[in-house]
């Protein structure tokens, strides 16, 4: 190979490493060659169906919308660590109003998902106005919400509503037989409000700014203030929301429902190609880490014999190596 050709080798290879868009297609193949395994390796057992790939959707679209509203804060640099927690007050509130003080539901999911904004919003205010680091804030805020969940009830309240059953129970059908759920559905409506928001909107190039440099985004005259703030009031929202989809799915309420979910929501995200230092990442590359999570999730049941303990294992390991694809790629753009 010529001196001429080695030059241009590196010149491509350097691109691409610079390429925002190679996280995202990374976590795209790795999703095709994962999906092919499941497909050569059982076939015979109807992994092929459509319902098997509906079922990623269906089993994990509250984890989909936690990691959407969780995108918005990593891409300003910052955590949320009250996911979960925030979720799980959620199926303690929505399972103790509707079953306990019989409220209907169209009346408490607006309660709940007021709750979830106004948390954020609590924290986004402490974190910025007050100039602390928001994993401590958050963490605080973790603390807080599992603290009440515990304060309304210290054991599970099953929900035999009408309603919640009828929501989780109906079926969005499908060409070839398939279907998707409520739940599901409402999943994919908030990616594609999120999508349109960060790249076709003057808050998204606001929260991208932000993440990029924040000093530059204060002397460009941008609402650093309130655009940190609403953030972290769309990931209250956004885990309020996860909390009542879960609740559909379970159909109760426990004190220790989610725990750890702020971690799978973090890790889809990472996966998916958002730095965590902010300023970088797509929502459609979430979608693909939480498919690549819920994957895992069935490579594992269609196996029959591994412990579920295997999916946090695969999880840590990808976490792990997507840090490094990230790593690389800010070195090369420094360089």
């Amino acid at each position: 190979m010529s001196v001429i050709e080695t030059l241009r080798t590196r010149g491509e290879g350097r691109r691409l490493l610079q390429d925002r868009r190679l996280p995202v297609l990374v976590t795209a193949a790795l999703f095709v060659v994962m999906f092919g395994f499941g497909a050569f390796r059982y076939q015979s057992y109807g992994f092929l169906d459509a319902q098997v790939f509906m079922n990623l959707f269906i089993d994990n679209g509250y984890l989909l919308v936690a990691a959407v509203g969780a995108t918005f804060v990593i891409l300003t640099g910052g955590i949320d660590l009250s996911v979960g927690s925030v979720i799980g007050f959620t199926t303690m509130l929505t399972a103790w109003l509707v079953e306990k003080q019989g409220l209907p539901l169209l009346l408490v999911a607006p309660i709940a998902l007021a709750v979830g904004a106004f948390g954020g919003y609590l924290m986004g205010y402490v974190i910025h106005h007050f100039e602390i680091e928001p994993f401590i804030v958050t963490l605080a805020g973790l603390f807080f919400f599992r603290g009440l969940c515990l304060v309304i009830s210290k054991e599970s309240i099953s929900i035999s509503d009408p309603t919640v059953d009828r929501l989780a129970q109906t079926h969005v059908p499908l060409p070839g037989g398939s279907f998707l759920s409520i739940a599901a559905v409402v999943s994919l409506a908030v990616l594609a409000l999120a999508f349109y928001v960060l790249h076709y909107t003057r808050f998204g190039r606001r929260v991208y700014a932000i993440g990029g440099n924040e000093q530059s985004a204060l002397l460009m005259g941008l609402p650093v203030a309130g655009t940190k703030i609403a953030v972290y009031t769309v990931s209250g929202f956004c885990s309020a929301l996860s909390g009542l989809l879960f609740t559909l799915y379970i159909q109760s309420g426990d004190p220790l429902h989610a725990v750890g979910l702020e971690l799978d929501a973090i890790a889809a995200v990472v996966v998916g190609g958002t730095l965590l230092t902010g300023g970088s990442g797509y929502v459609v590359g979430t979608l693909f880490g939480v498919l690549v999570l819920g994957l895992i999730k069935t490579l594992i049941q269609f196996e029959g014999t591994l412990s579920s303990w295997w999916t946090k294992i695969a999880t840590g390991v990808l976490l792990f190596a997507f840090i490094l694809i990230q790593r690389t790629m800010t070195a090369r753009r420094r360089t």
